[in-house]
């Protein structure tokens, strides 16, 4: 008999323990926000974190393929041999090189030390995959093979428990207090809209995107007003509003990455992850042909998408990548897969021509074998053929997913004016923060930011409050 393990519940600190000072504020739940408190905690620092949302975890919830990183004992374990300098230059070509290069250069050679450090708390991700714009294996993921984001989510939230970090929900930020350029404090807002000031010598802002503001998606991109987003309710730019108030510059507002495979038929966007296609899934047009390197850079997959007719494909796989694959057990579970007995049972199933979706199979089949794909020159992802049985598609369209731009950091996280001038004291990390990507975003790196960067304002707060001593 198997038993089914219990689902683990975090329970938010109670609000009535809410102080009115603080040493370090960290602003958000997500990877970035949980991550700077553990590793704050562990220099001596005592932080707390407030969330405005009821649930924690913010986007990072919704991360399906991986944490990217470099020269890595769990690539070696796989007889992957990998360097920071080939991880430097595919996320630079990846982001059409402009991306913050110091910024970049810290993020590719810490990656292995972030794997490490959530290793050695338990936090293993052990199993290798890849994703769009990496030639090599690089993204790590539990040997479960489970979407990384609930994985992490839930995996810290026991370490912030454990270290009995205070975490309090629904307490909303509402404006940043500094005097001369160094922080001060903050006012929030309760659930019983009473306001609080506290006061806070650090504060590290790790609120995440703007991906669910369409008033600022349509103000810098008007081009994507009306799109659809995977993002949750609350990514709205909060940290941005709050730093540029008192000062803090901004870059690449207008780099907003719309993920090429979104399933958006039932009124809900659902990120279909690209390790699917990591796995070996290809993507057909409406006559059941394929189009394009299916793991190509996001934004070349996204083009090629809306080029179409129809503005919108299917991602073919079948039973052998579906095991590679345990996402597909939620996409399945909520109406979101189609099947085929057959090649041509699914072709009649989607709408598309069975010969020739039978044709494009056979034709990816061989390229797979060959390990040469002559048709798109697509050359990862090709180590399984789609001829296991068990056929099955997922319709897919571009949607809103990341946002690039954000506020203006330096390499060390501090949140910099528009002359590039720190304000002292305010950290921020994460998809808050712009510059590292570019023009387009590589799947697996922002799991990989989070991370890399959560550890950096965690650290650069606790010297910054060294130094005040």
């Amino acid at each position: 008999m198997k038993l089914k393990m219990a689902k683990y519940i975090f329970k938010p600190t109670d609000l009535t323990e809410l102080k009115d000072n603080y040493d370090l504020v960290i602003i958000g739940s997500g990877g970035t926000g949980m991550v700077a408190a553990l590793q704050a905690k562990e220099l001596g620092l005592s932080p707390v974190i407030l969330e405005k949302m009821d649930r924690m975890g913010g986007n990072t919830n919704r991360a399906s393929s991986g944490m990217n990183a470099a020269e890595t004992d769990f690539q070696l374990q796989h007889h992957i041999v990998d360097s920071f300098g080939d991880f430097y230059q595919e996320t630079l070509k990846g982001g059409g090189g402009l991306n913050n290069k110091e910024m970049l250069e810290y993020f590719t050679s810490h990656g292995a030390l972030a794997i490490d450090w959530l290793a050695d708390r338990g936090i293993v991700l052990n199993d290798i995959t890849i994703t769009g714009g990496m030639k090599i294996k690089r993204t790590h993921r539990p040997a479960s093979k489970a979407a990384i984001g609930g994985y992490l989510v839930t995996e810290l939230l026991k370490q912030i428990e454990k270290e009995e970090i205070p975490l309090f929900a629904k307490v909303t930020v509402d404006q940043l207090l500094a005097d001369n350029g160094q922080i001060t404090g903050l006012n929030v807002k309760l659930p019983n809209d009473e306001s609080k000031k506290i006061s806070a010598k650090s504060i590290i802002l790790a609120t995440g995107g703007f991906g669910a503001n369409k008033e600022l998606i349509k103000k810098y991109r008007p081009d994507l007003d009306g799109y659809e987003t995977t993002n949750q309710v609350g990514a709205t730019g909060d940290g941005i509003k709050l730093a540029t108030e008192i000062g803090a510059g901004l870059v690449d507002m207008d780099q907003i990455q719309v993920h090429p495979t979104v399933q958006q038929d039932t009124g809900h966007a659902y990120l279909i992850g690209e390790a699917t296609r990591g796995e070996g899934a290809i993507l057909v047009n409406s006559q059941g042909e394929r189009f394009v390197n299916e793991l190509d850079t996001r934004k070349n997959v996204t083009n090629a998408i809306n080029a179409l007719p129809e503005k919108s494909a299917y991602l073919i796989y079948d039973s052998g990548i579906r095991e590679n694959v345990p996402a597909i057990n939620f996409y399945d579970h909520i109406g979101l897969v189609k099947h085929g007995d057959s090649l041509a049972d699914l072709a009649q199933n989607i709408g598309v021509d069975p010969d020739k979706l039978q044709a494009t199979v056979a034709s990816w089949n061989k390229a797979v074998s060959a390990g040469k794909d002559s048709d798109f020159g697509r050359d990862s992802g090709m180590e399984r053929t789609i001829d296991h049985g068990g056929y099955e598609a997922i319709h897919i369209a571009p949607a809103v997913h990341y946002t690039m731009g954000g506020l203006k950091i330096d390499a060390k996280s501090h949140v910099l004016t528009k002359a590039g001038t720190p304000i002292a004291g305010l950290f921020a990390g994460g998809e808050v923060a712009g510059g590292l990507h570019g023009n387009n975003r590589i799947g697996g790196n922002s799991i990989a930011e989070t991370v890399v960067f959560g550890r950096q304002t965690g650290q650069q707060a606790y010297k910054y409050l060294a130094s005040l001593k």
